[in-house]
């Protein structure tokens, strides 16, 4: 069995962070009845031995004792990770997992870039050792951040080049969030294109999620909730955590159920990684079968039912509405139509009580409607987990590897641009040491090879797909 790190970096990483640590778990205890430390917990939490001094012995098999997540809490403003240690979360992590300040990167990606990360570096390198050194066969490194603020863009991209310096064998996926349109952040658009040039430089495979998108989702689900009489199949209180989440709040803040969202596209992403299933995927095969470019790694995910934790009592889907489902534009965590664009790969990880004839049915059924580059007609990667999402009987999430992202990226240019020409807000970037104007135009010169390497595989794919002519052997 192998481990993975999340490391979370800035508010919303946090946020987005702590609610996978607590459906995680409520999704362990629900399998997990007598409490005993297994491969499939080892994955991403150790078992420590609280009673030894210093740094606590792994305990490797028997009665869970105190489990501690395999993760790096990373802000530069410690506002979210003091919620999460007072909240019932508290236990999972210690001091030694902890990376924070008090003054915050003021939106601005060159203080969490090159002051932050320089300043922090040797800090930040140790404490990722620490944490791979408790992992027998470490596979995979998540980092969570946003890419509108200062912190998680500017510092978030750093520790991914920290990641690929010091383990460069170990795969780093990225959930990032795109802000907004109307975003309340002025400078959004240079942090978010400065933030893009590394994560097209340095991660394996790239999670955009829109913050739109998610509002979206979640004003559908209020809408469901709202028709019908609201019940719940989930207990109100889980074997380790309250039904509160990780973070206590008065009452509940409009992004918590936005962040409740990315937390289920991880834990459906984690899934074959920390149960069993007929048809097991490795996160490295999700690279090695979806990225056929090294730059063209951004996925886009969908999630299917999309009301996990938010309203289980909706009517389960039929299977094959669900597959249906995770190929419309509803169900997208970015504002894409994936059946207009062009298709490089895709990747199905299903989990429940799911056939594969099932899988190869709806697979044959949703060909016709789909467009797949011509050299990669059979770009199909598929996983089945045996264990369900909690209050569900079986879950879908759908990677496209697809050019549907492109219109994302382009209006990220433009609002980019915008700000750029005028040279709005630029000196705040260039007084930090380190920040040059250049690092601006590089950006914007990665941004436009990105886009123009989607539109040359769109134009490349324009005609119907012809076999190419094979020579002829006599017999």
């Amino acid at each position: 069995m192998t481990q993975s790190v999340v490391v979370q970096v800035g508010q919303c990483g946090n946020q987005i962070g702590c609610r996978f640590w607590d459906l995680a778990l409520r999704e362990h205890s629900a399998v997990n009845k007598k409490g005993i430390y297994d491969e499939a917990l080892s994955s991403f939490f150790r078992n420590v031995n609280t009673r030894t001094d210093g740094d606590g012995a792994d305990l490797c098999k028997g009665k869970i004792r105190s489990l501690k997540a395999r993760a790096l809490l990373i802000d530069m403003e410690e506002g979210v990770v003091n919620e999460i240690l007072q909240g019932p979360l508290r236990d999972l992590f210690d001091s030694k997992q902890l990376i924070t300040d008090v003054s915050g990167s003021g939106n601005n990606w060159a203080v969490g870039h090159k002051m932050y990360g320089c300043q922090f570096r040797d800090q930040i390198v140790e404490k990722l050792r620490k944490t791979a050194e408790h992992c027998d066969c470490l596979q995979c490194f998540f980092i969570i951040h946003s890419m509108g603020g200062g912190t998680g863009s500017g510092l978030g991209t750093f520790i991914l080049k920290v990641l690929e310096d010091e383990f460069p064998e170990v795969y780093r996926f990225v959930t990032s969030v795109y802000p907004s349109r109307e975003d309340d952040v002025i400078t959004s658009p240079y942090n978010s294109v400065l933030a893009m040039k590394e994560l097209s430089d340095h991660a394996d495979c790239v999670l955009p999620i829109e913050n739109e998108s998610l509002f979206d989702i979640v004003s559908k689900i209020n809408q469901m909730t709202n028709c019908g009489k609201l019940g719940s199949t989930v207990k109100q209180t889980s074997l380790i955590t309250s039904s509160a989440g990780g973070i206590k709040h008065n009452r509940e803040k409009p992004f918590d159920a936005m962040n409740n969202i990315v937390a289920n596209l991880l834990l459906n992403l984690t899934s074959s990684a920390r149960f069993e299933g007929s048809l097991n995927m490795d996160l490295n095969e999700i690279s090695m079968n979806l990225v056929p470019f090294p730059q063209l790694h951004y996925l886009v995910s969908s999630l299917t039912p999309l009301y996990t934790l938010a309203d289980v009592n909706v009517p389960p889907r039929r299977l094959d509405q669900m597959f249906s489902d995770a190929f419309s534009k509803d169900h997208q965590l970015l504002r894409a139509d994936p059946k207009h664009s062009l298709y490089l790969a895709c990747a199905l990880l299903v989990r429940g009580n799911v056939q594969v004839s099932d899988l190869r049915r709806n697979i044959e059924r949703m060909k016709p409607s789909l467009q797949f580059v011509s050299w990669n007609q059979e770009g199909w990667k598929t996983g089945l987990c045996s264990v369900p999402p909690v209050g569900h009987s079986h879950s879908l999430l759908a990677l496209a590897n697809n050019t549907c992202v492109k219109p994302t990226f382009i209006e990220l240019r433009e609002r980019f641009m915008m700000l750029y020409k005028k040279k709005a807000h630029l000196h705040h970037y260039l007084h930090v040491d380190g920040m040059e104007q250049s690092n601006f135009s590089e950006a914007l010169s990665s941004l436009t090879d990105l886009i123009e390497e989607y539109n040359q595989l769109d134009a490349s794919n324009c005609g119907p797909a012809i076999d190419p002519p094979r020579l002829e052997i006599a017999v």
